[in-house]
């Protein structure tokens, strides 16, 4: 029963690591005053980035890189309709959304069903990783989970503790009066639009050469929508996203469990999107002036206008 326990845990900090990764770009995307729908999209291309760049090159961090590099390039589509031309931010989302899904289908379609040979095996960390129970838990993982959990912490700390981060979130709450400070208002958005779909991307990477190593059209399953909800449930904080993204997580794992129950597996296969549904139902519920969600968010902002 103590394996079992372990192992179902172990199970869930690598389930929940793309949706921390996806999540975590997304707040500070958002924090800026710019919605970006097109997380599933992105995360697609770089997990089939990833996956060609791996298996051609031999070199699992290189996959990484370029799959970051792609995500950060496909944002730029959205960044420049969202924010140059000032285009309505859910469209453009929901169309990069479907660019990147069709794309990574397209490119993915010679790799379907090609095993990565190579493994990006687990760190253990010296000391901790021999603790009991949350040694194996929490200090025997990938490298994905724990980048994932810096990337969350340094965006924390990033968005509350310094100047930059002061900066994202006034942009994000009144970007007028922002640049009466002589912040560069659209440089700040571009830069977390790009950031955001950077962090998708690795999201994506991990999903391909870590968590399946094969890629297969739809990998993603909708984690980026997730993700999407898991940033008004985690109220726009990477801190909080951290226990949000592994209860998620959690719930992917469940569904795996319950299979030899006899219990229908298009039911189960329905329970992270059941539980997205209820979380937002709960925070609809509550207070809105309590979500501290970006009083500018999806607005588009006219430099100079009064």
């Amino acid at each position: 029963m103590e394996e079992i326990i372990i192992s179902t845990l172990q199970r869930t900090m690598i389930a929940g690591t793309p949706l921390l990764l996806a999540t975590t770009g997304e707040i500070i995307c958002e924090r800026s005053g710019i919605l970006n729908l097109g997380v599933e999209g992105v995360m697609a291309v770089g997990a089939v980035v990833a996956f060609m760049v791996t298996m051609t090159t031999g070199l699992p961090w290189l996959g990484v890189l370029a799959a970051v590099a792609a995500g950060m390039t496909l944002s730029v589509i959205h960044a420049v309709a969202a924010i140059t031309l000032q285009a309505n931010q859910v469209v453009s989302g929901l169309a990069l959304t479907m660019l990147g899904l069709g794309l990574s289908g397209m490119l993915g379609k010679p790799y379907v069903g090609k095993p990565l040979t190579l493994k990006m095996n687990d760190i253990a960390i010296p000391y901790l990783s021999d603790l009991p129970y949350i040694g194996k838990i929490l200090f025997f993982q990938s490298p994905f989970f724990y980048l994932a959990i810096f990337l969350a912490l340094g965006a924390w700390f990033l968005l509350e503790r310094t100047r930059l981060g002061i900066q994202i979130r006034s942009t994000g709450e009144n970007p007028r009066a922002t640049e009466t400070q002589g912040v560069n208002v659209f440089l700040i958005r571009y830069l977390c639009v790009i950031t955001g779909g950077g962090f998708s991307a690795l999201a994506g990477a991990h999903l391909s050469i870590s968590y399946s190593k094969s890629w297969i059209e739809g990998m993603t399953a909708g984690r980026g929508w997730i993700a999407i909800a898991l940033t008004i449930f985690a109220l726009w904080n990477p801190g909080r996203a951290i226990w949000a993204a592994f209860l998620f997580g959690g719930i992917f794992v469940v569904q795996y469990l319950m299979q030899p129950l006899g219990i229908s597996p298009n039911f189960l296969s329905m329970l992270p999107y059941i539980a997205t549904l209820v979380i937002l139902l709960l925070i609809s519920l509550k207070d809105p002036k309590r979500l501290n969600a970006p009083a500018m968010l999806s607005a588009p902002y006219n430099r100079g206008e009064r």
